[in-house]
């Protein structure tokens, strides 16, 4: 320490031994501090550390070393997805294809461009020790707009949009209202997370905020699903129609469950997995919450792909009469509904159930 209170060192750290091998932290710690409980002895400390971490040819850590080659590979994997929706798209046409499918393939599209530029970030760390800064612009404005699109998406799905109706009821607008302003905010703390260090004063506090908004979202996606299924029940009794109604709750039912899944699995699971698995596989909570939202995107294009390939409707029919079968594996029950048609007039009266059907009569808005 020279006489202006300015101390200089240097070392070095070389693990040449596989026992040695961990997950290694550095931490400073102002000890005079640990002394002087007041507040008024404390004395700030100002200073300039160089670290330069390398594992044989990579700058990245053990546990992220596969993270370049993982992203690249999920991106292209999401892009297939993507190509293989348009063409289910293109090939039922525009009577039974609408703007929410579309939208779905503008999400899997953006988060297969989001997953290629993080890969590519990664990369750039791992050549150069730092990341690029516009390839890290570039990232960061998509998983922006993929997380918005994506909440936004699943909220539409939710509410019955375009699926049972066609117009939003003021309570989903205000879901619209809080959840896409949470989601700016949220993806904005994780920017600020993934820019700063742990070390840093607002790390922790920006590190909370994500968590909670990301939360509150979570919680707040879920309403359009119930009152979508709450809907539909009220409707299997009132309107007449108990097939379609029937079919249609299983449907949001089988989607509830799926968006409760993935929020508890990319949330909770993934993150006990992190703090659980040996340094050299922190990777694979990145996996498995990639491959968790490959396997919810499938799963919801498949539920709510175009009428004509829907199993969910396939109505049985004949020349004089339509039956309709609701089973109940509960109570053990079987309903049998009939319509009798002239064969003189069945060509006016004939009925086609479709999911998706632009002139759908269970339209009513939610409360």
């Amino acid at each position: 320490m020279d006489k202006n209170g300015y101390f200089e060192t240097s070392f070095v750290i070389y693990i040449s031994d596989a026992k040695l091998e961990g997950l290694y932290s550095m931490f400073f710690h102002n000890c005079f501090n640990f002394l002087h409980h007041s507040s008024a002895e404390r004395k700030a400390v100002d200073f300039t550390i160089l670290i330069e971490e390398k594992n044989s040819d990579s700058y990245l850590s053990a546990g992220e070393m596969p993270l370049p080659a993982l992203y690249q590979m999920l991106s292209i994997l999401f892009f297939l997805s993507g190509c293989f929706w348009v063409f289910i798209l293109k090939k039922n046409g525009s009577e039974q294809v609408f703007r929410i499918h579309w939208i779905m393939a503008a999400l899997v599209f953006l988060k297969s461009l989001s997953l290629f530029f993080h890969g590519v970030n990664y990369n750039k760390i791992a050549t150069n020790g730092i990341h690029m800064e516009s390839w890290a612009v570039l990232y960061y404005i998509t998983h922006l707009l993929k997380g918005g699109l994506l909440f936004f998406t699943i909220v539409l799905i939710g509410s019955g949009w375009a699926f049972v109706k066609h117009v939003l009821s003021s309570n989903e607008k205000k879901v619209f209202m809080v959840v896409l302003p949470l989601q700016v905010i949220s993806n904005v703390a994780y920017i600020i997370l993934e820019e700063s260090e742990q070390g840093e004063a607002t790390h922790n506090f920006w590190k909370e905020v994500f968590v909670l908004i990301d939360l509150i979202c979570c919680g707040a996606i879920m309403l359009p699903v119930v009152w979508s299924i709450r809907h539909l029940q009220d409707a299997q009794h009132t309107d007449g129609k108990a097939a379609v109604s029937l079919e249609k709750l299983k449907l949001f039912r089988h989607f509830y469950v799926m968006v409760v899944c993935y929020v508890y699995f990319t949330r909770i699971i993934v993150y006990l997995l992190r703090i659980t698995v040996p340094f050299q596989y922190e990777w694979l909570d990145s996996m498995f919450k990639e491959v968790a939202t490959l396997v919810f995107f499938v799963m919801t294009g498949y539920k709510f792909r175009p009428a004509s390939n829907n199993p969910y409707f396939v109505v049985a029919t004949d020349d004089d009469d339509e039956e309709v079968l609701i089973g109940s594996s509960s109570i053990r029950e079987q309903v049998t509904n009939r319509k009798a048609y002239k064969i003189d007039d069945y060509e006016d009266e004939e009925e086609t159930v479709v999911l998706f059907s632009k002139s759908d009569e269970i339209s009513h808005d939610l409360d």
